[in-house]
C-alpha cells in the first residue's frame, strides 16, 4: 500500500522540489534551503542509527528509483522482507527497477547516455574505477565523499580503514563517487586447496608405485613432493582405480584453467612463484610479474610434461566450471583436483584429503597469491540528477550497519535467520526449508550489493555459513602458512587519466599475448630457449609491459602511502 501511495502523491510533490532544487544541466542542486525543508517538512534525521530518517509524510512524498541487476533466483527487490524491514526503519520509499543480468550488461550503456530518462541510481552496477573516472569528470555521480555527514556507518569505516579509503578515493580529485561492497573473511586471495583421493592413493602406496610415503600419511595436511604427486597420478592413469573395467575414465589431475578458484596457479608454486592469473604481484612492495621470471619457464615445461603424459587432464584447459563440478558427481573419477572444498565437487568427499602446497623439485613451496578483492568498489553509484539525494545516502548507509548488512548478504531475519540470537549475540540460521539448498534460500531472498562484514561481524553479529567456516579453516591450516610475508595481493588500485590512458593502450595487448603463449607452452610440450627469449623480446618491445608495471607501481605507491 505505501507503493501505491507514494506513487500518487510523487506527481504532487516532484516538481516543487525540482523548482527549488535543480539546475539547467540536469544535475540536483542540494542547498542549506533543501536540507532546512528536508528537515522541517519531512523530518530528515541522520544522527538516530534507530530512529526513522523521514517521517510519515516523508515516506508517502519522497521516493528513489533505483535500477538493479538481480540473480534469476531472486524475488523482486521490492517484494524482498529485508527491504521491506529497511522501510520500517527508516520510512524512506524505494522502487526498485530489476532486470536480469544479461540485460543490465546490454543496457548499461544507453542509461548512462540517457540523460533525460535515468534512475536515481544503480545498484549491482558493476562499475570499474576506469568508468568511474570517465563519468566523475562528467558529473554525472554524486561526489559521495562530499556528503559523509549524512552517512555515519560509512565514514567511521573510512575512519578506522584507511586502505579501503585509498581503494576508493579517485586520485585526480581525492573525491569517492561510489560505494563498496565489503565482505572480509580471507578467502578470495587463495582460491585453491589441493584434494587427493586417499583411496586410490592407499592402492598405489600398496603396489609399491610411491616411495617415501605411508598410508598413515594419508590425512588433511599430507605433504607430497612433486616426484611423489607425479608417481602418485601416473599409476592413476594407467590403473582402473574405480572398479569399472575402464582405464580411460580416470582424471588424475584436475582444475579449471584460468578459472577465478580452482585453477592451475598453485602448481607454479612449486617453482616458487606466487603466481595468479594475472601474473602480477606485490613483492616486497613492488609490482613483480612472475612471466619475467627464469622460474615461470621452468615450471611451464615442467607442467607440460604432466599434462603430455595426460597426468594433468586435457580437459582441465576448455572445461567450464558448471562441467567441472557436474563431472566429479556420481562415478569416482578424480584422482586429484583443485577447489575450495571437495564437498561441492564430488559426491564422496570423506574419500579425499587436503594436501599442503606441493614441494618442487628445488625443494620450493608456496601458493597462489589471487588478485581476487574482498572489496568491491563500484557496487553502486548515485546519479547527480537524484533529487534529496542526501536522503537517499542516509538510508544506504544503513545498509552498512552490522546486522542489516549480515540479512543483506545472506537473508532476513525471519526467514534466514530466527527471530532469538544465540548466546554469544549472533544471529542463528533456521533450518533450510525442505527441498532447498543453502544457496537457493539465500539467492532468493538476499539481495547483497553493498555490505560492510570483516571481522567485527563475524565476531559479535553474524555466524559464518558452515561451508565458508569449513574454508577458512582449511586455508589458515594448509595453504596460508606457506604465503611469504613479503608478497602480497595487487590490491584495487586508482589510476589517474593518464594511467588509464596508458593501460587501456598497452594492457589488453599483453593479456592476450600472455594467455595465447601459455597456452600452447602447456598443449604443446612447454616453451624452448628460443621462444622464451623472444617471448621476453616482445613483453618489452611489443606489449610495453615496462609501461604498464610503472602505471602499476605508481598506483600502488600512493595507496601504500595513504
Amino acid at each position: 500500500m505505501k507503493k501505491l501511495a507514494a506513487c500518487v502523491l510523487i506527481c504532487a510533490c516532484t516538481l516543487p522540489l525540482a523548482a527549488c532544487g535543480s539546475s539547467g544541466n540536469n544535475t540536483y542542486t542540494f542547498d542549506e534551503a533543501a536540507l532546512d525543508r528536508l528537515v522541517s517538512d519531512y523530518g530528515f534525521q541522520w544522527t538516530d542509527p534507530d530512529a526513522p530518517i523521514l517521517n510519515e509524510k516523508g515516506a508517502q512524498e519522497l521516493s528513489f528509483r533505483i535500477y538493479s541487476s538481480k540473480n534469476a533466483s531472486a524475488l523482486d527487490y521490492n517484494d524482498m522482507k529485508i527491504m521491506q524491514d529497511l522501510f520500517d526503519e527508516t520510512q524512506v520509499t524505494v522502487d526498485w527497477e530489476n532486470v536480469s543480468e544479461s540485460v543490465y550488461s546490454q543496457q548499461k550503456n544507453l542509461i548512462f547516455g540517457n540523460v533525460d530518462d535515468r534512475p536515481d541510481a544503480i545498484y549491482h552496477a558493476g562499475m570499474s574505477a576506469g568508468e568511474i573516472m570517465k563519468y566523475a569528470k562528467r558529473g554525472v555521480f554524486v561526489p559521495i565523499s562530499d556528503y559523509l555527514e549524512y552517512m555515519p556507518n560509512l565514514s567511521k569505516i573510512l575512519e578506522e580503514r584507511p586502505d579501503i579509503k585509498a581503494q576508493l578515493t579517485n586520485p585526480e580529485d581525492g573525491k569517492i563517487y561510489s560505494l563498496p561492497r565489503i565482505e572480509e573473511m580471507g578467502l578470495v586471495q587463495q582460491p585453491n586447496i589441493l584434494f587427493l583421493n586417499k583411496n586410490w592413493a592407499a592402492q598405489a602406496i600398496q603396489a609399491g608405485a610411491v616411495s617415501g610415503l605411508s598410508q598413515e600419511d594419508l590425512v588433511d595436511g599430507v605433504t607430497l613432493t612433486a616426484q611423489q604427486m607425479e608417481d602418485l597420478l601416473r599409476y592413476f592413469k594407467e590403473h582402473d582405480m574405480n572398479g569399472n573395467g575402464d582405464t580411460d575414465d580416470e582424471r588424475p589431475l584436475s582444475f579449471v584453467y584460468n578459472n577465478w578458484q580452482g585453477n592451475q596457479c598453485d602448481l607454479y608454486g612449486m617453482f616458487g612463484l606466487n603466481d595468479n592469473l594475472e601474473h602480477r604481484v606485490v613483492v616486497d612492495g613492488q609490482i613483480t610479474y612472475t612471466i619475467r621470471d627464469e622460474r615461470f619457464r621452468e615450471a611451464t615445461n615442467f607442467l607440460a610434461g604432466w599434462v603430455s603424459e595426460g597426468l594433468i587432464d586435457k580437459v582441465s584447459f576448455e572445461i567450464t566450471q558448471d562441467n567441472f563440478l557436474a563431472n566429479g558427481k556420481g562415478e569416482e573419477t578424480y584422482g586429484a583436483f583443485y577447489w575450495w572444498e571437495s564437498e561441492t565437487v564430488v559426491s564422496n568427499p570423506e574419500n579425499y584429503i587436503v594436501c599442503c602446497p606441493l614441494v618442487g623439485p628445488n625443494g620450493d613451496q608456496t601458493v597462489c597469491v589471487s588478485n581476487n578483492q574482498e572489496i568491491s568498489i563500484g557496487e553502486m553509484v548515485i546519479f547527480s540528477k537524484c533529487e534529496n539525494f542526501p536522503v537517499l545516502l542516509a538510508y544506504l548507509d544503513r545498509y552498512y550497519a552490522p546486522l542489516n548488512s549480515a540479512q543483506i548478504n545472506y537473508g532476513p531475519i525471519g526467514i534466514v535467520y530466527e527471530e532469538e540470537l544465540d548466546a554469544n549475540g549472533k544471529l542463528v540460521q533456521k533450518p533450510i526449508p525442505e527441498g532447498m539448498t543453502a544457496d537457493e534460500l539465500r539467492l532468493q531472498n538476499a539481495p547483497m550489493g553493498i555490505l560492510y562484514l570483516s571481522d567485527y561481524a563475524w565476531e559479535h553479529v553474524v555466524n559464518m555459513e558452515e561451508r565458508a567456516q569449513l574454508r577458512v579453516d582449511r586455508l589458515e591450516q594448509f595453504v596460508k602458512p606457506y604465503v611469504p610475508d613479503n608478497v602480497s595481493p595487487c590490491p584495487n588500485l586508482q589510476f589517474t587519466l593518464d594511467e588509464w590512458n596508458t593501460l587501456n593502450d598497452c594492457e589488453t595487448s599483453l593479456n592476450n599475448y600472455v594467455r595465447t603463449a601459455l597456452i600452447q607452452w602447456l598443449l604443446n610440450g612447454g616453451v624452448s630457449d628460443q621462444e622464451w627469449e623472444a617471448f621476453q623480446k616482445d613483453l618489452t618491445d611489443k606489449v610495453q609491459i615496462d609501461r604498464i608495471q610503472a602505471v602499476y607501481q605508481s598506483a600502488y605507491d600512493r595507496y601504500a602511502n595513504g
